[in-house]
Parts: structure tokens; C-alpha cells; sequence
């Protein structure tokens, strides 16, 4: 049996020129999360991540935190976000009316983002990849760290949208569930898998242990 700990990047900047890079909470959050786990004793016998800058920093925050030289990980790119900057911009041109304004709060802006991938995921429009693509290479990324633990610790860093498929698709769960799981993973939290001669199965969900508390829950993030 292999474990596989999924970990959403650190907290990017929201609102920036630049949104795939860590702000200074992201960066903070990730060295968290590795002191965490420093004081645990939890010790990984393979790192993997996407290949985007802030799954590459998140590695690095956390690989600081546990008082570990960082050495890079085993990039695949199956693990990176869907484009979501595309599949919005598909779901304005198609309902110009709904989409959120410059000024637009945060709320607002995710409610348009659950809109877009149900239009998505159902057909209505088309982005880079396709809703089908998408789960695709999910499946595929889901294999290959299910077949190359060999019993033991993997870490894996990736993005909000790529570990809510692999929650829906572990759990058979109907697509319109992704969305929703999506809109619900915090920055660093961790989502623990097992895998087995019978499958893969999901342990937890979306656990955040270095920021529950009462002394850093403000910096609980979503973004």
C-alpha cells in the first residue's frame, strides 16, 4: 500500500500581473506545512509536482521547512491547473452579462468560475483542452503515482482544480461534483490517498493541520 499526499500550491497572486507565482503567505504557508510535518517525523520517499512556478515554490517552502536542501521534484505537467483564465473568458463571450467587472469582489468572481465549469464540463463551450481531455490526464497522473510508490511516501504539489478531479474521479463521483470540491480546497491543504492492488482510494480531504488553529486560522486562503 502507497501513500500519496496531495498538496494545493501555496496562496498565488490574486489580482496580480502574474498570478502563478507565490505571495509571501504562500510562501509562508508552504515552510508551515513542512515544519508540520518536520515535527511529525513525516519523511517522503518520492516528490512529484506540475511544472508551474508555484507548485516549484511550494516544493521549495515546504522542503525549507523541513529543514531539507531543496532538490526540485519530478515535474508532470499532467498535474497542472486546468486553464481557467480560458474557460471563463469562453463562458463571458457566451453570457457577457454574467461576467464579473473589474471591481468585482472575490465572490463574486468564483461564482462566475462555478458557472463556467458546469458550462464547461456539460458541453456549453470550449477551452485550450476539452472537459474530456481534462479528465484524461488526470486518470493518467493518478496511475503513474499509484504505480511508482512501491509501498511508499509520495508528496505531490499541484493546483486546486487538478486535485478536486482527482477527488471526483476516485470517489465516482458525477462531474458537476468537481466544481464544487474545487471551490473548496485551501491553500497547502493536504488531500491523503492510498494505493493498492484494488485501487486507489481517497483517506482525507482538504486538511489544513499547520493552520487550524486558533493562532493562524486568518491565514487560512482559497486563492
Amino acid at each position: 500500500m502507497s501513500e500519496i499526499c496531495v498538496v494545493r500550491h501555496g496562496q498565488a497572486s490574486f489580482g496580480s500581473d502574474n498570478y502563478d507565482q507565490l505571495s509571501g503567505l504562500g510562501w509562508q504557508q508552504a515552510r508551515w506545512l513542512g515544519e508540520h510535518w518536520a515535527k511529525e517525523g513525516l519523511q517522503f520517499d518520492r516528490v512529484v509536482s506540475g511544472n508551474l512556478l508555484r507548485h516549484r515554490q511550494t516544493v521549495q517552502g515546504i522542503c525549507e521547512g523541513l529543514g531539507l536542501d531543496y532538490q526540485g521534484a519530478q515535474e508532470l505537467p499532467q498535474l497542472n491547473e486546468f486553464d481557467f483564465k480560458r474557460v471563463m473568458s469562453a463562458y463571458a463571450e457566451k453570457n457577457p452579462r454574467a461576467a464579473p467587472h473589474s471591481r468585482a469582489v472575490r465572490e463574486d468572481y468564483y461564482r462566475f468560475l462555478k458557472m463556467a465549469l458546469h458550462a464547461w464540463s456539460s458541453g456549453e463551450i470550449e477551452a485550450t483542452e476539452s472537459w474530456q481531455q481534462f479528465e484524461q490526464r488526470i486518470e493518467e497522473v493518478l496511475a503513474v503515482l499509484a504505480l511508482g510508490g512501491k509501498g511508499g511516501r509520495t508528496l505531490v504539489v499541484s493546483s486546486g482544480g487538478a486535485i478536486a478531479m482527482m477527488v471526483r474521479q476516485t470517489l465516482g463521483a458525477p462531474s458537476l461534483c468537481m466544481p464544487q470540491l474545487n471551490m473548496q480546497i485551501k491553500n497547502t491543504a493536504v488531500s491523503h490517498f492510498f494505493a493498492g492492488r484494488s485501487g486507489t482510494t481517497l483517506h482525507t480531504f482538504n486538511h489544513v493541520p499547520h493552520l487550524d488553529y486558533r493562532e493562524r486560522r486568518e491565514f487560512i486562503t482559497y486563492s
